[in-house]
């Protein structure tokens, strides 16, 4: 039997460039590419409760590599040739108690 490696992702991150004239920000999309991102189904409970409490369908659970430090709330990401977008918390295990090599994990929603 194998190790479970993830898949490489791609998250998207606005960085602001600039001020407009009318004062507010201008953003650019950074694209950052994190590898071994596991990508699972939601459970039909997590789908259920998420609806209840946020309006939104999640369809993909990631897991988050240990040792990543990139915020991963209510951003863009692309995988499987298509683009998600996060939301909620990203909840957090303790690395030194969680065995395998992801200890975070985020909801996606089917964006655009």
């Amino acid at each position: 039997m194998g190790k479970i490696k993830g898949i490489t992702v791609q998250l998207v991150n606005p960085i602001t460039e600039g001020i407009d004239p009318f004062g507010n920000p201008i953003y650019k999309d950074k694209v950052v590419t994190v590898e071994n991102v596991l990508i699972a189904p939601t459970s039909s409970d997590d789908i259920v409760n998420q609806l209840s409490l946020t309006g939104k369908k999640a369809v993909y659970t990631l897991g988050i590599p240990k040792g990543d430090t990139h915020d991963w709330e209510d951003k863009k990401v692309k995988f499987f040739g298509q683009e998600w977008r996060t939301f909620g918390l990203s909840l957090e295990g303790i690395e030194s108690l969680i065995p395998l090599d992801w200890n975070k994990k985020v909801m996606v929603e089917r964006y655009g």
